[in-house]
């Protein structure tokens, strides 16, 4: 996260806490909330720029911020990162095998600009939705239900006698109520391993 600016209002009371009232740096970063550092800083760029307090304490703000060297940063001066597409990254992590962070890696690579970081895309998305409609609540009682199939992907398996491979289908079995899961391999995908 990029540095807070000080106002100059702030920096010119700084200033003066320091010439007018020969405070310390740590009771002026105390009075002002600011760090000792950023005392430190305009401290010395006041003393760099060779004129006495007398002098820039009567400069008015675009003088004293030019003496300085204090940049003016106008409103929406920081560089605007390109937008990602969110209704096209919920459509991707429908597809098989894609998560967040492959999205957020093709997002960077097409952006065409300056593009957000991964935790920033995945605020983003995830404050995106939180807006789309919710599908509907299902209420399970104990024991009433029991929901399966098989998983996608296959496993391989080697044989350990023969170290020949063969590839397992994943049977999943989850009870409704307390999401209880039992899985197992099995050969095929056929009625007597359903059955089985």
């Amino acid at each position: 996260m990029p540095a807070e600016r000080i106002a100059m209002h702030k920096i010119r009371e700084l200033l003066r806490l320091k010439y007018d009232c020969a405070l310390s740096h740590e009771r002026i970063a105390r009075a002002l909330s600011i760090s000792k550092g950023v005392v430190a800083k305009y401290v010395k760029a006041a003393e760099e720029c060779g004129r006495p307090w007398a002098e820039l304490s009567a400069a008015d703000e675009a003088e004293l911020r030019r003496v300085l060297g204090v940049a003016r940063r106008g409103r929406g001066a920081s560089v605007a990162n390109v937008p990602p597409d969110l209704a096209a990254v919920h459509q991707g992590l429908k597809r098989k095998n894609v998560t967040l962070a492959l999205l957020w890696e093709e997002y960077v690579q097409t952006a065409g600009g300056p593009s957000y970081q991964y935790s920033r895309f995945c605020d983003l998305y995830r404050a995106f939705a939180r807006t789309l409609k919710r599908s509907m609540r299902q209420v399970h009682r104990a024991g009433e239900k029991l929901f399966i199939d098989y998983a996608g992907d296959t496993v391989p398996i080697v044989d350990a006698d023969t170290g020949e491979i063969s590839r397992a289908q994943i049977f999943v079995a989850v009870l409704g109520a307390s999401s209880y899961t039992f899985a197992c391999a099995t050969a095929t995908q056929s009625q007597a391993d359903w059955l089985g």
